[in-house]
């Protein structure tokens, strides 16, 4: 669906009020903020138990050291797209035009369309950085366990 398509929608919905309308953007985008908050914490995590776990994975082979390594930089390149896309701070207020209702619902969604694309990168790294983690830990586990 179109933004255009979502905002008509949208308008008949809420009966033609944008301040419901931006009500329900202001949810979603809510919505947005609190899951990359979450994978922020998840990524930090990550890196604080790297800290104190990282060095013993390391030693115990060279691809554990490798995918760790791998692992480590990629959680890091998430959390920057974190900060850049999905956290940066843009008001809703800066995207409405008094004179035109319906140019403002669709400039809202489509800033909203543009931080769900990058909450799905930040997602998509944080699992390809903990997949090359695990395989690290796993490497390490095979070889102490």
């Amino acid at each position: 669906m179109t933004e255009e398509d979502e905002s008509k929608e949208l308008y008949k919905l809420h009966n033609g009020d944008l301040k419901a309308c931006l009500d329900t953007l202001h949810h979603q985008f809510s919505v947005l903020q609190s899951r990359s908050q979450l994978l922020l914490s998840l990524a930090t995590i990550t890196l604080t138990i790297t800290g104190f776990s990282g060095p013993a994975i390391a030693k115990s082979h060279n691809v554990a050291a490798i995918m760790l390594s791998i692992g480590v930089v990629i959680v890091l390149a998430s959390i920057i797209v974190m900060l850049i896309g999905t956290l940066r701070v843009n008001w809703i207020t800066q995207l409405v035009e008094s004179n035109s209702s319906a140019t403002s619902l669709i400039r809202a969604l489509q800033y909203r369309n543009k931080k769900t694309r990058w909450y799905i990168a930040e997602l998509f790294l944080i699992v390809i950085g903990l997949s090359f983690y695990v395989v690290s830990l796993v490497i390490y586990l095979l070889k102490y366990a």
